[in-house]
This record gives C-alpha cells, structure tokens and sequence, in this order.
C-alpha cells in the first residue's frame, strides 16, 4: 500500500517533468570535458540534452542508493549479529529443554493410593 502510495505522489510527477523537459529540450548540446580546449573533438561528446537529464538523474538515483546501503551498514552488521545471538540461545534453550524432559521421564512420580 505504501509502495503505491510512493509511486503515485512521487515517481509518477518526476518521470511528468522528465518527459516533459525531453519533449522540450530535443537540441544537441556538446559536452566538453577538457576546460582549456572546449572545441577539441576528442574530449567533447554530442547529444540532445534530454540524454543528459536521463544520466544525471540515473547517476543521482545509484549515488544516493550506494550512500545509503554504505550508512545503514553498521545497521545490518548489528542485525547479522543479535540474529546468530537469538540462534545461539534458541539452541541452548532446546537443549535444556530436552534435558529437562530427559530428567522428568526419569523422576518416579509416586501415586497416592487413598
């Protein structure tokens, strides 16, 4: 429900505005990736600049989810070790468990004869 919530008020108007920029902005746009030199051929790269909104959105997506998964480590890390904890009792617990019924079978239960 969440997820669809998130779909309908958040991507649902940025992909809006990202087609709409695309529709508007179809003219190549030259990227000149040396400063001194902007009209070298070698180091320039020619596309509408629709394609460059796509990439710089893409890249913002993958930087801001790397980012995350690498601050919320200490998190998982915390999670694998309390989850082996919690398998290390339940085991131990088991294991008294069935010791405890082990001793109880043995126990002679005397049965009053009233």
């Amino acid at each position: 429900m969440i997820k669809r919530i998130v779909n309908v008020v958040i991507l649902i108007p940025v992909a809006i505005v990202l087609i709409v920029l695309s529709v508007a902005n179809r003219q190549p746009v030259t990227l000149a990736f040396n400063p001194f030199r902007p009209e070298d051929s070698m180091l320039s790269v020619t596309a509408p600049f629709f394609v460059y909104l796509f990439l710089a959105t893409i890249l913002g997506l993958v930087l801001g989810a790397l980012i995350t998964w690498f601050a919320q480590g200490k998190y998982r890390k915390r999670a694998r070790l309390e989850a082996s904890e919690a398998v290390k009792w339940h085991t131990e617990a088991d294991k008294h468990r069935g010791r405890a019924e082990a001793l109880a079978s043995q126990a002679v239960v005397p049965v009053s004869g009233k």
